[in-house]
């Protein structure tokens, strides 16, 4: 079914209990002072469905829009398959595996990094926590931001949650590739993949909430990490996503993204993410989708496809033309809140 197909047909679905699939998902939100190109786009390609979407500065940490933010600045949800950066990270620096490392993942089929993240495998990701184990994916994930606070005087934010110990649902294997385990929140995972955008700089998420506090922004320097050697591989396979794996519904050409999706189930409903940046070469945006629901369209798949509505906006609004890459120089860094 087609995107646009698929988006009409699900709108004319009776509603079903629990947590639903759509809904107006600005009531509540306080954004006098978003990005207003930004956020009318987000809101725009997020259309009726219950979800969030986060926008960040690379450059800055500068948050430019929340929508929804009572999802946003819940206590968080399963990662699903956008764990798997995090994963790749650990084992590129852990040398357990290198780019041309292939890995058995079916009787007949193996498969490199860059094709096991383009195409979202779970088998190959899975081999990667077995090899590391359970201490070593923890650290990596808590290096990387998870189980923290990403925010710096956000008063809303949790800080999402890691597990103390393998789960008991599939163990390290299973939290590599799904997630399992984890809690994490949308500004969890736009500071983590604006961390791979920029080339390793972990900045606090500010959300300037006055015109002072836009006219005065400063950013702020979490922590600084060593991983830009490893980067193009992983940004590899983020772009092959994109262009024909499991994000490919967010394709838009010139200003090209890059991205992971992730889906998968928590108690209470579906859960389809996706978190992307563009451009390559200098980031100007960090966009992390949020989907929810008990309808089948809330899907990894789908929220790149609201991701690509997003884009295909800001395009038309020449935001990417206006846009331009703020220097790091004035950074202050921050050892702890």
């Amino acid at each position: 079914m087609a995107f646009g197909s698929a988006i009409k047909a699900a709108t004319h679905r009776p509603p079903v209990r629990g947590v639903p699939t759509f809904a107006d998902s600005t009531l509540g939100d306080i954004a006098t002072y978003d990005d207003p190109v930004v956020r009318q786009a987000a809101i725009a390609g997020l259309g009726h469905y219950n979800g969030s979407v986060v926008a960040v500065d690379p450059n800055s940490g500068r948050i430019l829009t929340v929508v929804n933010q009572k999802l946003a600045f819940s206590s968080g949800y399963i990662p699903c398959s956008t764990i798997k950066p995090v994963i790749a990270v650990a084992a590129l620096e852990e040398n357990v595996i290198t780019r041309d490392t292939m890995i058995k993942v079916a009787p007949r089929l193996y498969l490199n990094l860059v094709e096991a993240l383009a195409h979202s495998n779970n088998s190959f990701f899975e081999e990667l926590g077995r090899r590391m184990g359970f201490d070593t994916v923890s650290r990596y994930a808590r290096l990387l931001g998870l189980g923290e606070l990403a925010g710096y005087n956000i008063p809303e934010e949790q800080p999402g949650a890691l597990p103390s110990e393998p789960p008991k649902n599939g163990g390290v294997a299973r939290m590599s590739s799904f997630g399992e385990g984890i809690q994490i929140t949308p500004l969890q995972l736009a500071s983590l993949v604006s961390t791979l955008a920029n080339g390793g700089t972990i900045y606090y998420l500010q959300y300037p909430h006055s015109e002072a506090e836009i006219a005065n922004f400063q950013p702020r320097v979490k922590r600084k990490l060593d991983i830009e050697s490893l980067l193009p591989d992983i940004r590899d396979g983020m772009l092959a996503a994109v262009l024909y794996g499991t994000g490919r519904l967010s394709y838009v050409g010139d200003e090209q993204a890059l991205g992971k999706t992730g889906t998968c189930s928590d108690s209470a409903s579906r859960v389809g993410w996706f978190v992307s940046y563009a451009d390559q070469v200098h980031p100007k945006i960090v966009i992390a989708v949020l989907m929810r629901g008990q309808n089948r369209v809330v899907t990894g798949p789908m929220a790149a496809g609201l991701a690509g509505r997003i884009y295909r906006r800001l395009d038309e609004a020449n935001y990417f033309e206006n846009s331009t890459p703020k220097p790091n120089l004035s950074a202050k860094t921050t050892a702890s809140r």
